[in-house]
């Protein structure tokens, strides 16, 4: 049962993080895109904005999309604890824990599901298992 469950939660955390990349870099799904968020990273301090816009929206993607199919699954979810631990602290922390208040709550939920990938690797059921 571990490998199913090591495996829920890759996809899971992978689809959320694929279709945040989506909105980021392409404005899909309501997203900002690349210019909307680099105004939103430029107002938190980050230069240059626009690059750090396009490494992160892609970090969300293409880490998202290597979770779901089981490739390079640690070194994708400690690229994507980075980047939500950066989001909690940048966004989330000075607003409390809880959500309704736009605390950290789910970037903790988050940071904590990638460390245990981090922790479990990709189970049985990924891309290059044989």
């Amino acid at each position: 049962m571990l490998n199913w469950g090591i495996l829920v939660l890759r996809l899971g955390l992978g689809i959320m993080f694929m279709a945040h990349g989506m909105q980021k870099a392409f404005g899909l799904f309501g997203g900002p895109g690349i210019k909307g968020f680099s105004g939103m990273l430029s107002g938190l301090g980050f230069v240059p904005a626009t690059f750090w816009a396009y490494v992160a929206a892609y970090t969300e993607l293409l880490g998202g999309v290597l979770l779901i199919i089981g490739l390079q699954v640690r070194p994708a979810a400690a690229l994507l604890l980075i980047l939500i631990v950066t989001a909690a602290i940048k966004v989330h922390l000075g607003k409390g824990f809880f959500l309704s208040s736009g605390g950290f709550e789910y970037t903790f939920i988050i940071a904590t599901a990638c460390l245990a990938l981090i922790l479990l690797g990709p189970g049985k059921f990924s891309i290059l298992n044989k």
